[in-house]
């Protein structure tokens, strides 16, 4: 696909974000609405497979574009954001076996995933180790030519629905960041078991509880101690696709305060015309411009092969915080209608809350900002 040239879409790049949204607004918002809330959803995987999305975000040759990635969720958050979540776990869970594993594992665990036949999941989060990935517990103890994994996961993306789990594991004690170790794990190993999580939002998210599941030596992704690595480099390509994705969820929020301010009349005018409701929707397009941009570029520099931790960090933040703030706004123009169970607002109240915390908190992105700036210590 054509390069965006100054951060300015190119007619392909552009028709591929609005082809996308007008597919999820027809076809993955009806089955999204009819699937089980809060659970994957294999209907709907299935459905982003059939109509060619999973495809473009795993290439048969080399790495998957960040800028696309990021256009696709665009697309998809701007009419089903539970198909762009859908197709962003994919992604997420198989990406670190595509990086880092054997050609046996890709064709045995990542082919199902990328024909929709089959769940992926991230397994990186605990109870006592969210933001602080160095700190996790569970326990991978040599087993002959294998490890026994013991301990819990937590506010898992996609559990415990999954057909293949990415798992972070510690493999050396006391040993911080330098003692982890990434596995590929089966859904159905013996001595996995988990449950639902029931969010605000309809995100499936579940935990984890490893009863001495053993996994293969086979089945470790890169080196052994070195498992951060894997999930530093799957998470610096998809956090500013989860920009895009806000990007999304907030034009949809503008689109729809735009049109109901325009047909909306208080005191024999559309209140479109009032100061108060004109002035807070060009608000809402200048930041929702904005953190578009800011996610282009940092897909960009990824694409070019180039670090972007500051820039990624800077879209996450920027463009996570302003979808809260453009759906919010969105509500207030519409005022009581928005809030009835169903409405796109309402949904959109629901699932956005959670982007300014999952991939790192707006904290966080601003510590990393902050880190940057500082340069080398």
């Amino acid at each position: 696909m054509e390069r965006a040239s100054g951060f300015r879409l190119s007619l392909e790049q552009q028709r591929l974000v609005d082809e996308t949204r007008h597919m999820a607004l027809d076809t993955f918002e009806p089955l999204a609405r009819s699937g089980r809330q809060g659970r994957a959803d294999r209907e709907l995987v299935r459905a982003l497979a059939t109509n060619g999305l999973l495809e473009r975000i795993f290439p048969t040759e080399g790495p998957p574009s960040a800028l696309e990635l990021c256009l696709l969720r665009e697309g998809l958050a701007g009419g089903c954001t539970d198909a762009e979540t859908a197709l962003a776990l994919q992604g997420l869970g198989a990406h670190p076996i595509v990086r880092s594993g054997s050609a046996e594992l890709v064709a045995r665990y990542v082919a199902p995933v990328a024909r929709g036949d089959a769940i992926a999941a991230f397994a990186l989060t605990e109870p006592a180790a969210g933001t602080d990935a160095a700190s996790i517990e569970l326990e991978a103890a040599r087993d002959g030519d294998g490890y026994r994994l013991t301990g819990e996961k937590t506010w898992i993306s996609n559990a415990p629905d999954a057909d293949v789990y990415t798992v972070f594991a510690r493999t050396t004690p006391d040993a911080g960041g330098k003692g982890i170790t990434a596995f590929v794990v089966p859904g159905d190993a013996p001595g996995l078991s988990g449950e639902s999580i029931e969010l605000v939002g309809s995100h499936p998210v579940g935990r984890l509880r490893f009863d001495g599941v053993r996994v293969p030596a086979d089945h470790v992704l890169g080196e052994v101690d070195h498992g951060l690595r894997v999930a530093l480099g799957t998470l610096d390509l998809f956090r500013p696709s989860v920009g895009a994705a806000c990007v999304g969820m907030a034009q949809a929020a503008l689109d729809a305060g735009l049109a109901y301010a325009a047909e909306r009349r208080a005191f024999g005018r559309p209140i479109r015309e009032f100061q108060a409701v004109s002035h807070r929707l060009a608000e809402m397009s200048t930041r929702v411009d904005a953190a578009r941009l800011l996610v282009y570029r940092a897909a960009e520099i990824l694409d070019a092969g180039e670090r972007a931790t500051k820039e990624a960090a800077m879209a996450k933040l920027y463009a996570t915080e302003t979808a809260q703030l453009a759906i919010d706004a969105a509500i207030q123009v519409h005022g009581a209608v928005a809030l009835e169970r169903g409405h796109l607002l309402e949904r959109l109240y629901r699932e956005v809350r959670a982007t300014r915390i999952y991939e790192g908190t707006s904290e966080i992105q601003r510590e990393i900002i902050a880190r940057e700036l500082s340069g080398p210590a």
